[in-house]
């Protein structure tokens, strides 16, 4: 409705305004107990997040690599399977 009633402004001014009351929206639900909450939330994640061991670049490629020989291994087993009973079926419906 906005962007109908606002047809004549440039887009530029559209988005900025947008930005605006998007803003003052946040900063209106940051000052409610559950925006209050929330933000505590965020700030604890924060601090969680950089207690976190991060893998170096040698461990997430192995892990990559083993999770991509097990992928290839199920596939494998699962076509295996899928064409001995697809052999079984048709033998058995002639």
């Amino acid at each position: 409705m906005g962007n109908s009633y606002f047809s004549e402004v440039s887009p530029l001014y559209r988005a900025l305004g947008v930005l605006v009351v998007g803003l003052v929206a946040a900063f209106v639900a940051l000052q409610t107990e559950q925006g209050k909450a929330f933000n505590q939330l965020r700030k604890d994640s924060m601090v969680e997040l950089r207690k976190v061991v991060w893998p170096s670049r040698q461990e997430t490629l192995q892990t990559t690599l083993i999770v991509l020989v097990f992928v290839l291994i199920v596939a494998l087993l699962l076509f295996v399977l899928d064409w001995v009973l697809n052999g079984a079926i048709s033998m058995l419906i002639g």
